[in-house]
């Protein structure tokens, strides 16, 4: 099967049926994809205004209404609670588990956070020749914690995340130029270049995600990163929360040119 083909709705399928269960990078061509935050919603107004101060790696697409698993705007015949490939568990700051599926755990005071995910703009570097070397490997995209401080709000406050791809030193600019398009989804790189001056000291073992190969002509190019609440959570130590796995987003109904500029 052709994934990057399907549509939301047959992916979503699939996922809830639990036949697909790997990262969802080079899925349904075209389409939004989207991180996932669940979190009680005594701590929403909180991560809500984190997410205000943090745009790039926490660009808000949707807040669900509290006690609701549907996204009402981006697929509104969706179930958060079965449409992602793979969630994490969080209590206390810790991950407890990997989940296919959070019905059992689901209560009602949570409140649904859909953040905007760079896999929306490799479409349109994929179009302008520049490819992408998780998707040629197989991999899920590597993603590494920094030293970059977000801005704090209320209880959170923590480290940025970034995720890296290899880019061909003649294809820097434009690279830059294409994904500068799309503000809501990460849009353009926060670094580039120099790993150690971000904190980060081996490519080859990042936080989440894979290892991928880095050519002797292609320099490290560092995108803000959706999963930069995972690092937060472990930082802060939330009762509980609930996101996906690093790379195993949710497929959302809009088209990648909803979210361009």
């Amino acid at each position: 099967m052709d994934v990057s083909m399907i549509t939301p709705a047959q992916a979503r399928r699939l996922i809830r049926d639990e036949e697909w269960t790997k990262p969802t990078a080079g899925m349904c061509h075209g389409f939004i994809q989207a991180n996932l935050v669940i979190i009680p919603k005594h701590m929403a107004y909180d991560f809500l205004l984190f997410c205000q101060r943090n745009p790039k790696p926490c660009p808000v697409i949707e807040v669900t209404d509290t006690g609701s698993a549907v996204p009402e705007t981006v697929a509104p015949e969706a179930d958060l609670r079965t449409d992602l490939p793979r969630y994490r568990v969080y209590y206390d700051g810790n991950l407890h588990e990997e989940r296919l599926s959070i019905t059992s755990l689901w209560k009602e005071d949570f409140t649904t956070f859909l953040l905007g995910c760079s896999f929306t703009f490799e479409q349109a570097l994929l179009d302008n020749g520049i490819f992408i070397r998780h998707i040629e490997e197989k991999k899920n995209v590597p993603m590494y914690k920094t030293n970059i401080p977000c801005n704090p709000a209320g209880r959170f406050h923590g480290p940025m995340v970034v995720s890296m791809r290899p880019v061909k030193e003649k294809d820097l600019v434009r690279t830059v130029q294409v994904t500068s398009r799309f503000p809501s989804v990460h849009g353009a790189p926060v670094h580039i270049g120099s790993p150690d001056s971000i904190g980060i000291h081996d490519l080859n073992r990042p936080d989440f995600g894979d290892a991928v190969t880095v050519k002797e002509d292609e320099v490290p190019v560092f995108w803000a990163c959706g999963v930069t609440p995972q690092a937060i959570a472990m930082q802060m130590k939330p009762e509980i929360m609930i996101t996906h796995a690093p790379g195993h987003m949710f497929i959302t109904n809009d088209k990648n040119e909803t979210y361009s500029v």
